[in-house]
């Protein structure tokens, strides 16, 4: 009787702290077999997700012995929250052990975008020497609004002030009094979008945020602002943000979450022949010393769990 199912995948030093306690059955091909995982389900004590295994609806109504469920990585819009408290099941996201790898990725593409140069090799190679085509800009002296003013924010903060760059934040949840605010300018989200040249997002999606960076949102952007997303998806109207890049309303944007996950070649078709946009797959909170921890984090915390502590 399997007690542990691991969906997607992690890091195997922590799959082993798992297997030395509990019958542990870890595929992280598994995500891509929703039947397969839906009838091995049913005796799991516990659950180790991503954000691409969906448990809601008949994944979750056939897992009937779970108690816990470790997020590996901290948004939780794919897991149905509600019904696993009601049913009593806990959830426990990696908060925290991603948010350095997080904020390095959007330190780096604001450094990119801003620059612009280093996506034109094609020229150089090509043999043009295009230099004064290629001025870019630089990062210090700039002003980084940051939507959503949580962990990963902050640490994007800390980085952007010590490059020189001013930091503003919009956050209607976080109080006025919070010792947050003592590093960032307070804003509303459209004196934000107005005064930032790097808007970086990072809020869950919700029935209020989706779609929260509308066409009115990116029109009021600053000329030559760059949008980054990586926190959630559905939060930036896609569409919309084609459109201001197409018109060079924007100097650039980089997109490492989208509506539709993974993104299909017809969601795909609306970014094509965008110069000015970098498309990762997800892996702003990726990286090898982040998916140790996170790992880590999780399999302690399932551990702790099942062991009744």
């Amino acid at each position: 009787m399997t007690d542990i199912i691991i969906t997607e995948f992690m890091d195997e030093a922590a799959v082993d702290m798992l297997r030395a306690e509990f019958d542990t059955h870890y595929d992280p091909a598994l995500v891509d077999d929703p039947g397969a995982l839906r009838d091995m389900v049913a005796t799991a004590r516990a659950l180790v997700v991503r954000n691409r295994t969906q448990l809601r609806g008949a994944l979750l109504e056939a897992a009937g012995r779970l108690e816990c469920v470790g997020r590996l990585g901290v948004g939780l819009d794919n897991i149905d929250t509600d019904t696993c408290g009601a049913r009593g099941v806990a959830v426990y996201p990696a908060t925290g052990a991603n948010d350095l790898a997080v904020a390095e990725y959007v330190i780096s593409n604001a450094f990119n975008l801003l620059r612009d140069a280093y996506l034109y090799s094609d020229r150089v190679i090509a043999g043009e020497w295009p230099r004064s085509a290629l001025i870019g800009r630089e990062l210090s002296g700039k002003v980084m609004g940051l939507v959503g003013f949580g962990a990963i924010a902050r640490e994007v903060a800390t980085r952007a002030q010590a490059l020189g760059m001013s930091v503003i934040a919009h956050d209607p949840f976080l109080p006025e009094n919070h010792p947050a605010w003592q590093s960032a300018g307070r804003r509303t989200l459209e004196a934000l979008v107005r005064e930032a040249d790097v808007v970086s997002l990072h809020t869950p999606l919700t029935p209020e945020t989706r779609h929260m960076i509308d066409a009115s949102l990116l029109a009021a952007m600053k000329p030559g602002g760059i949008l980054i997303n990586a926190a959630r998806g559905g939060v930036v109207d896609e569409d919309a943000l084609c459109a201001a890049l197409r018109a060079g309303k924007l100097a650039g944007a980089a997109l490492d979450v989208f509506e539709e996950e993974p993104l299909s070649t017809a969601a795909g078709t609306k970014f094509e022949g965008i110069r000015n946009l970098v498309l990762t797959p997800h892996i702003a909170g990726v990286t090898v010393e982040s998916n140790v921890r996170v790992s880590r984090v999780t399999a302690e915390t399932i551990l702790k769990h099942l062991r009744g502590q």
